[in-house]
C-alpha cells in the first residue's frame, strides 16, 4: 500500500503517529441521548484505548450510529462526558470535532452528489487566491495526487459524484477522511458497499493507519472485518454497553447472543421440498435474451414459490439488469413476460401497476427505496394507494390496517405509522422497504442486496420474510455480495460473468466454490447466455 502522503494531510498533533497521549483516545461517561420518546444511548460508558482498533457492534438501533455522531460533532448529548485523549471536551460540530482530529467515514454516504470528487474532499477547506476566489485548478490537482497516493489514481476528481457507483462513493468518503492524516479514524459500516477487493484495498489502508499509531473505531455488522481489522470490540445493546472484549475471545455465536439478548439457533430457514419444475405453473417471470447497456443478453425462468439467486462480482451487469427489469433503464434486447403475458416497462411506475406487480427493493435504501421525511405509514402504502382510494378520496381506516398489519409482519414497532423514516435505524428502514411491497401483493419481487448494512438479528428476519413469501406463492429474484446467503436462500444460483449468464447453479452445485469458480469466468466466457436448466 502506497503511503497516505500529499497536500491534503493536514491534520496531525498530538497523539498522533509516535507521540506520547495523556489518556485513553476516548472515554465517555454516563452518556444519554433521546430524540422524542425514543431513547438511542442509555447511561453509556466506553472506553477505547490511544492506537487501538476497536470495533462496536450491535443490532439496528442499539445505538451504534448514534455514538458515531456524537463524536463527529453531529447531534450533542442530553447527558454525561465525553474525553478525547484524556481532555474533557464539548463536541459542538463537526469543526470541533476535525480540530481534535477525529473524522468520519458514514456509512450513508455524506458526500454531496451534485458536487464534484474534488469539490466534495476540499468542501470548506479549498485553496484560496489572494482575491479569496479558490483555485480550481490547484484543488483538482491537490485531489488528484491525495486520490492516487491512497491507490484510486484511476477517478478523475472533477467527475460528479452523482455519476459513480455505490462502490466508489463509499471508497472516497473513506478516502476523504483517511487524507486529513486523523489521530482517531471513525468507521462507520465501511465494507458495507464494498467487493472483496475493495475491502482488501480498506484493509491495506487500515495497516497504514495503524502503523502511524492512528486509534481506529470500527462499527460493523461483518464478523469478518471485526476479526481482520480489530483487537478488541464493545457490544450495545439497548443503548448500554453490554461488555467489552478481546476479539479473539469469543466465538461469532456468543457475539450473536450478547448482541440480541437471545441465542439465535437458526439463521437461514430451511428450504422446503419442490415439486418437478415441470408441475409448476408459468413462469412468473420470464426473460428471453432480455439487455440493456451493460447486461445481457440474459434469459431465464423465474417460477411461482422459488428464489432466483444471482451471483455477480461487482461492475459484472447486476445492477444494470435489476433497474432495467424495474423499468428503471432501457431494454435493448429481447422480452420479458409476467405470468405467462408479454410486458414492456418504460418506467418503474409501469412495473409497479397491479397489471404486473413487480416490486425492487433498491441497492440504496435512503435515495432510491424510501422518503426520508414521510413517515413509515406514507411510505409503505405508495405503490398500493390506489387499492385504498374510491372517487378521489382515501379509505383512511382501511389503509391504517393494513399498513398496520403490513409493518407488524416486519416487526417494525408501531410508531412507524406516524413517524418519519429518516428517525429509524438502517434496519428497520430496509423493513419498511420491504412491508412496501409485502403490502402491494405483487407475484415477483426483485431483492438487490437487501441486507447490505443491516445487524445479523434483522438479516434473519428478512431472510424468514424472503422464504415465507415464496412459500405462499410468490418469486424472488435475488442479488446478495454474500455469497453465503446465496447458497443458503437460493433455490437455484445464476451467475454473472461480464453482463451475462455463465452458470446456472441448483442442488449440491450451490456451493461458495461453485459460484467463485463461475463468478471468475471459468465456467466459460459469455457461453450461457440462454442457460435456463
Amino acid at each position: 500500500m502506497t503511503e497516505t502522503t500529499g497536500p491534503i494531510q493536514r491534520e496531525a498533533g498530538p497523539g498522533a503517529g509516535n507521540d506520547p497521549v495523556p489518556g485513553p483516545a476516548i472515554r465517555v461517561e454516563g452518556i444519554r441521548k433521546a430524540f422524542g420518546p425514543t431513547v438511542a444511548l442509555n447511561d453509556l460508558a466506553l472506553t477505547i484505548a490511544a492506537g487501538e482498533s476497536h470495533a462496536i457492534l450491535g443490532e439496528n438501533g442499539a445505538g451504534k450510529s448514534t455514538l458515531v455522531k456524537l463524536l463527529s460533532g453531529l447531534v450533542q448529548p442530553d447527558a454525561g462526558t465525553i474525553e478525547v485523549f484524556g481532555a474533557p471536551v464539548r463536541l459542538r460540530d463537526p469543526r470541533a470535532a476535525h480540530q481534535l482530529g477525529l473524522r468520519t467515514a458514514f456509512q450513508e454516504i455524506s458526500l454531496v452528489r451534485d458536487l464534484t470528487v474534488a469539490q466534495n474532499f476540499l468542501l470548506m477547506e479549498e485553496p484560496l487566491s489572494f482575491a479569496g476566489t479558490i483555485r480550481r485548478r490547484r484543488a483538482d490537482r491537490e485531489v488528484r495526487d491525495t486520490l492516487a497516493g491512497l491507490g484510486l489514481g484511476t477517478i478523475d476528481p472533477r467527475t460528479r459524484v452523482r455519476s459513480l457507483d455505490l462502490a466508489t462513493r463509499q471508497k472516497l468518503e473513506i478516502a476523504r477522511a483517511v487524507s486529513r492524516k486523523p489521530r482517531i479514524l471513525l468507521l462507520d459500516e465501511p465494507t458495507a458497499a464494498l467487493s472483496a477487493r475493495d475491502v482488501e484495498w480498506l484493509a491495506g489502508l487500515i495497516a497504514d493507519m495503524k502503523r502511524r499509531g492512528t486509534t481506529i473505531v470500527l462499527i460493523s455488522h461483518r464478523m469478518q472485518d471485526v476479526r481482520d481489522f480489530c483487537s478488541r470490540m464493545t457490544i450495545l445493546r439497548n443503548g448500554r454497553a453490554v461488555g467489552t472484549h478481546a476479539v479473539a475471545d469469543l466465538s461469532d455465536e456468543t457475539v450473536i447472543e450478547l448482541m440480541i439478548g437471545r441465542s439465535l439457533d437458526v439463521v437461514f430457514p430451511p428450504r422446503p421440498s419442490r415439486p418437478p419444475r415441470e408441475a409448476w405453473a408459468a413462469p412468473a417471470l420470464a426473460a428471453d435474451g432480455f439487455a440493456t447497456a451493460g447486461a445481457g443478453p440474459v434469459s431465464f425462468d423465474l417460477m411461482p414459490g422459488e428464489i432466483l439467486g444471482v451471483a455477480a462480482l461487482q461492475g459484472m451487469g447486476q445492477q444494470e439488469l435489476f433497474l432495467s427489469l424495474f423499468g428503471a433503464r432501457p431494454k435493448t434486447a429481447g422480452s420479458l413476460r409476467v405470468r405467462g403475458e408479454t410486458a414492456s416497462f418504460r418506467s418503474p411506475a409501469d412495473a409497479v401497476d397491479p397489471r404486473w406487480g413487480l416490486g425492487l427493493v433498491p441497492e440504496d435504501r435512503k435515495t432510491e427505496g424510501l422518503f426520508l421525511d414521510l413517515d413509515g405509514r406514507e411510505n409503505t402504502v405508495l405503490p398500493s394507494l390506489a387499492r385504498f382510494t374510491r372517487s378521489g378520496l382515501v379509505d383512511a381506516g382501511s389503509e391504517h390496517a393494513a399498513v398496520s398489519a403490513a409493518l407488524g409482519a416486519v416487526q417494525v414497532a408501531e410508531r412507524a405509522l406516524w413517524t418519519p423514516v429518516r428517525q429509524f435505524s438502517g434496519g428497520n428502514q430496509q423493513k419498511i422497504v420491504l412491508a412496501k411491497w409485502l403490502l402491494a401483493g405483487g407475484p415477483v419481487l426483485l431483492l438487490f442486496d437487501p441486507t447490505r448494512g443491516v445487524d445479523v438479528g434483522t438479516k434473519a428476519e428478512i431472510y424468514h420474510l424472503m422464504r415465507d413469501y415464496a412459500d405462499r406463492g410468490g418469486a424472488i429474484l435475488f442479488h446478495s455480495t454474500d455469497i453465503a446467503e446465496l447458497v443458503n436462500l437460493s433455490d437455484r444460483v445464476m451467475v454473472l460473468y461480464r453482463g451475462r449468464p455463465a452458470a446456472m447453479l441448483g442442488g449440491a452445485d450451490i456451493t461458495d466454490t461453485g459460484i467463485m469458480r463461475a463468478a471468475v469466468g471459468q465456467a466459460g466466457e459469455g457461453g450461457g447466455a440462454h442457460v435456463r436448466h
